[in-house]
């Protein structure tokens, strides 16, 4: 049987979920965020119409159950015209084996991504030893060696416009990855932040479950460079987002998001940076 280098060498399912797995929601009505078991997916158009992208690919072994979720909005004939990564950490590209293999659809990403996505090299290992919660200190069982997709892998265009999306931007927002990229529409303030920031404390087991909603930083256990993930914070927040739907947590608006993500800003270094790690000053 021929290798599938379109799947992680390490991937196998991970047993983590929440109260929100397996929902979804119609936040806007052409935006669309769907929750696989701890992660989200965001899918961009209007239902039943032909042009729609999804961003990111979700959990290892998660292909047929987004497809499914998006045959039910957008058709059973109606691939996406494109995938969009906001990176490459396995939760966010563990769909994408099925996914190529049904839709065949191009994929995008920061160009810093590729080595990742085109069977070059590993992520650097998570750290279970990082200041956090119990998922921080079982982050050890996480896939991290590359995929390949280089048949279908493009680089998102230079001039940061987003393929068939005539209204969205790609803004870079490196940190958690080298290449993370989160995606901005100007005309209603929508954010997909991505794991640039996220509304869940995603190193607690407990809030993850719960889903408690609260502006926080990127996952502690997979950040390898947090004083570029603090500059990204503060540029997403100079574009004031009156809507976020983050790769972790609830999508969140208003006051609750405003306020939560300008006190993130200016206490960072307290709410995201952790005490001790592997990764924290550049160790």
């Amino acid at each position: 049987m021929k290798e599938d280098k379109s799947r992680s060498s390490d991937s196998s399912h991970i047993p983590m979920t929440s109260i929100s797995s397996g929902k979804g929601v119609e936040v806007l009505p052409d935006v669309y965020c769907y929750t696989n078991q701890i992660v989200n997916v965001i899918m961009l158009g209007f239902p039943r119409q032909q042009s729609w992208i999804l961003v990111d690919a979700g959990m290892p072994q998660s292909g047929k159950e987004i497809i499914a979720v998006a045959k039910e909005r957008f058709g059973a004939d109606n691939p996406p015209s494109a995938i969009v990564l906001t990176h490459g950490h396995f939760d966010h590209v563990g769909g994408l084996s099925d996914m190529i293999a049904e839709w065949g659809a191009p994929v995008y990403a920061h160009p810093f991504e590729f080595p990742f996505l085109t069977g070059e090299k590993a992520y650097p290992k998570p750290d279970p030893s990082v200041e956090g919660g119990l998922l921080a200190k079982v982050s050890f069982i996480y896939p991290i060696n590359p995929i390949d997709i280089s048949d279908v892998l493009l680089p998102l265009p230079s001039d940061h416009t987003v393929p068939n999306l005539p209204d969205w931007v790609w803004v870079p927002s490196a940190g958690h990855s080298p290449g993370h990229v989160s995606f901005y529409r100007a005309a209603d303030r929508t954010l997909v932040s991505g794991d640039a920031f996220i509304t869940v404390r995603q190193d607690s087991l407990y809030k993850v479950l719960i889903q408690k909603e609260e502006v926080n930083g990127p996952p502690r256990y997979l950040t390898t460079d947090w004083q570029a993930a603090w500059e990204a914070v503060r540029n997403l927040e100079l574009l004031q987002p009156a809507l976020v739907l983050p790769g972790h947590g609830q999508p969140m608006e208003g006051e609750a998001l405003k306020l939560g993500l300008k006190t993130l800003v200016e206490e960072f270094d307290r709410i995201a940076i952790p005490d001790h790690g592997k990764y924290v000053d550049g160790e």
